[in-house]
């Protein structure tokens, strides 16, 4: 198969909590509605990404990789899934507490791992909660519940345009109002909510809660500052998290940046700031929009970034 970098038709979820801003930010043509996720490159059968460009247009990313999966992975990845999910969150109002499980206790509870990380677009300040305060025990956390008062035990953390926070399976969390947000995480929808802020669904009722299986997965001693702390890796290159499951690095492009996948692992491009265009093999170009997520293949190897503007690219690949 002759590969090339992969972009896709969004899939877009419309959670009660969800804003409406997504279309508008990134010129992107949809109706009028609630925009809550935007699942940008997923195999998840939750919400499967579509090609949406060249000649693959019109297959799912789950069918390519079956074709070609050592070369678009890469050597790096164990499997032949996208072991990610990565998405836009926009957030109207404050998302359910919730907790997802980890890969010691995912399969005791019959769920998916997921950590995670995030990202933070949104212009106006705002916060996230994400981990207990320090002391927080299990009887503290079920008092909580009883009494609705999680706001007392939550760890209350800023969230401000360009800053971010790695969120571990079994560390209690939830995202407030007003952030705009990049997801990257495992390859999981599996999350056990613990309150919802006495919010309906979409049909009227309560969600469903699960209070059993959360307090099965959260880790009670976690006491780590979920606050990542950038490093400066070259004159263009910050390096936002290194986990077992992702790195995420910041790339500034203002005069090209190169970039070489080494046929390691693939690489999920995306800028909030403006587009860019990317020139790999032979000179062939491809043009990214603003706010298009774009997957390049391992087996592509060197590439560049270049942008009539000084842009942040936020780059996600698998750690070796």
């Amino acid at each position: 198969m002759n590969l090339y970098p992969l972009m896709f038709k969004p899939v877009y979820k419309d959670y009660p909590w969800g804003n409406t801003r997504l279309p508008s930010l990134f010129d992107r043509e949809a109706p009028e509605g609630v925009y809550a996720e935007s699942w940008e490159i997923s195999t998840h059968p939750d919400g499967e990404s579509v090609v949406a460009n060249g000649e693959l247009a019109g297959k799912t990313l789950s069918e390519v990789i079956k074709q070609s999966a050592a070369e678009i992975l890469g050597s790096n990845v164990e499997g032949n899934d996208f072991p990610l999910l990565i998405k836009l969150i926009d957030a109207a109002k404050p998302l359910s507490v919730q907790v997802h499980p980890n890969n010691g206790n995912a399969e005791g509870v019959q769920g998916e791992p997921k950590t995670e990380m995030w990202y933070f677009l949104n212009d106006e300040p705002s916060q996230i909660y994400c981990g207990l305060k320090p002391g927080t025990t299990r009887d503290d956390f079920i008092r909580a519940m009883e009494n609705e008062s999680f706001e007392e035990i939550l760890r209350a953390v800023p969230a401000e345009k360009g800053g971010a926070a790695f969120v571990p399976g079994g560390r209690v969390h939830a995202i407030d109002t007003g952030c705009l947000i990049l997801e990257i995480q495992q390859n999981s929808n599996t999350t056990y909510r613990v309150y919802d802020w006495g919010r309906v669904g979409n049909d009227g009722k309560p969600r469903e809660m699960h209070l059993d299986k959360a307090l099965q997965v959260i880790d009670f001693d976690d006491a780590d500052d979920p606050v990542c702390k950038p490093v400066q890796v070259s004159s263009h290159v910050r390096n936002i998290c290194t986990s077992d499951f992702f790195v995420v690095d910041e790339i500034t492009v203002e005069d090209g940046a190169e970039q070489n996948t080494e046929g390691q692992s693939f690489h999920a491009l995306f800028s909030a700031e403006g587009g860019f265009e990317l020139t790999y093999g032979d000179g062939q170009v491809e043009s990214v929009a603003k706010g298009e997520s774009v997957l390049i293949p391992a087996e592509i190897g060197a590439y560049q970034l270049t942008s009539v503007q000084k842009i942040t690219i936020l780059k996600t690949s698998m750690p070796e």
